[in-house]
């Protein structure tokens, strides 16, 4: 097994792990606390009960689960599985569970002591996603009831002072990251053509100059989304054949088995054209050069409108040192940033926390059913902004799950048990009274997994909606559903109380009544 900067360090992490219910583990980029410090812990025998490692990603979730499993010489789904949105891979022997942040939310919402389980490991915790700030709050509320849970935050860019008060002034540990020299260039001046050109003209900087870049190893690219992606993938093709690289796409909504491909150690050399999918949680091997766009598809909402949007923005410093940090985990590297050294100078630290800029709806729902009057009263780390919380509780009387005095409903309780966003489960609810429940979840899982703007290439060149009266009618009535979204609607079915559809038949598929029931589903 090779050495990681993190292993000299893992007794005292054990140590004072058994000394606190509570510590922090600050580690730079490439010290291997994913994988060695879950592992380190099961091995120290701490608690005769479930560890579980929160990931920001599912694929981050499922390649450090397997990677853990290979180290430890088990049969992934044995001692070491893992857990994400409707993929679980585990069995009664597991002991050590990667899971994805809203499994674990789900898990703290219905049982909130969460007896099952001895440690939870919050791993890049930097990113500070929403459902990552709710769970350490649940995880606190927790650790109140339980003292013999233990909790464990990991970050490799984040202030951490605050984060150790609010966790009763836990210790903290520092861990340094590979000491393999990367190279950091810059660009002399903002580069006006399209990114795709940006790109292309970066791959012919780097191969104009003699050295490793030129004769080994892989490149990473990292650009803001999948559309981003295809697009540097045509205009780099014919470079990359001319100097025998393999053009790898890299982002979230790809199978699992393409995303593996990408990751697994190979012999021909790869250009992968990635998301910030590769920016923390996994190790590309042989990954000599990394080329930074310096943009990522942020999410963000409009409080007063109710919509949710994705723009694409300049990432933080915080982000750009973990890129430029994916050259120089196993060997030197280069890192080319498609910006200027002042670009970067006027750069956010980091990046702003989802909880001041997401949509809290379904964190609203959350804390109303764990019995608290007002949002505000919730033990957040860092609170969300009073005008999101407002837009929030509106759109929960909208949909029926709270009452004009605030207290949840039987439709609440009902949207509780879907693992969608409030709007998307009341498409469900109102599906079962209508007895078109797996329709109903059809379309939950179509707007789910973004499947209507995959498919408008295809309604363009079909000369219209067959249905004239919704895409997403459309789209059921043609069959053109992928296996993603099938296998996410007989999941949300299944989770759907079955004694919610009244009795009586149901509307045959296609007919008028049936779009009609479906229509009213939607527009609930």
């Amino acid at each position: 097994m090779q050495p990681l900067p993190i292993d000299s360090l893992l007794p005292g992490i054990v140590d004072a792990l058994r000394k606190n219910s509570s510590l922090i583990l600050q580690a730079e980029p490439g010290a291997g606390k994913t994988t060695r410090v879950p592992a380190a812990l099961l091995k120290a025998g701490l608690t005769d009960r479930e560890i579980w490692v929160l990931q920001p990603r599912r694929l981050a979730t499922r390649l450090a689960a397997r990677r853990v499993a290979e180290e430890l010489g088990v049969r992934l789904g044995s001692t070491v599985g893992y857990q994400i949105r409707f993929d679980e891979v585990s069995s009664p022997q597991t002991r050590l569970r990667f899971v994805t942040e809203g499994i674990l939310t789900r898990k703290l919402l219905s049982e909130p002591d969460i007896p099952s389980i001895g440690i939870v490991i919050l791993d890049e915790f930097h990113e500070r996603h929403l459902a990552g700030d709710i769970s350490l709050a649940l995880l606190k509320r927790a650790q109140a009831q339980r003292a013999e849970l233990k909790i464990v935050v990991m970050s490799a860019t984040l202030d951490v002072v605050s984060l150790a008060t609010y966790l009763n002034d836990c210790p903290i540990v520092h861990a340094t990251g590979r000491l393999f020299e990367v190279v950091l260039e810059y660009l002399p001046a903002s580069d006006k053509r399209t990114l795709d050109q940006q790109v292309l003209a970066g791959l012919k900087r780097l191969f104009s100059r003699a050295g490793v870049v030129s004769t080994t190893g892989h490149i990473l690219v990292f650009l803001p989304g999948a559309h981003e992606i295809r697009r540097a993938a045509d205009t780099c093709r014919d470079f990359a054949k001319d100097h025998q690289l393999v053009v790898c796409p890299l982002y979230a909504d790809l199978p699992p088995e393409e995303q593996d491909r990408v990751v697994q150690p190979s012999t021909h050399r790869k250009l992968i054209l990635a998301t910030n999918v590769a920016e923390t949680s996994l190790t590309i091997e042989g990954v000599s050069a990394v080329i930074d766009s310096g943009l990522a598809r942020t999410a963000t909402h409009s409080p007063w409108s109710g919509l949710p949007t994705l723009k694409v923005a300049p990432i933080s410093k915080s982000s750009a040192t973990q890129r430029m940090g994916r050259a120089g985990r196993t060997r030197n590297g280069t890192c080319l940033r498609l910006y200027t050294q002042h670009d970067f100078d006027n750069r956010a630290e980091h990046q702003t926390p989802e909880i001041q800029r997401l949509d809290m709806t379904e964190t609203a729902l959350q804390v109303r059913a764990l019995g608290f009057t007002r949002v505000e009263d919730f033990p957040f780390f860092e609170p969300p902004l009073p005008a999101a919380v407002e837009s929030a509780e509106l759109l929960l009387r909208r949909l029926s799950a709270l009452t004009g005095e605030g207290t949840l409903t039987e439709i609440g309780r009902q949207l509780l048990l879907l693992p969608v966003h409030p709007r998307l489960g009341r498409i469900m609810v109102e599906a079962a009274t209508k007895r078109v429940t797996q329709d109903g979840a059809r379309l939950a899982a179509i707007l789910s997994e973004r499947e209507v703007r995959n498919s408008s290439a295809d309604r363009s060149n079909s000369g219209g909606l067959l249905s004239g009266r919704s895409d997403l009618l459309e789209l059921l009535e043609t069959g053109r559903l992928s296996p993603t979204v099938e296998r996410s609607a007989r999941q949300l079915t299944g989770m759907l109380d079955a004694s919610k559809s009244p009795p009586g038949t149901a509307p045959a598929r296609f007919s008028p009544a049936w779009e009609n029931a479906l229509l009213y589903c939607v527009l609930a």
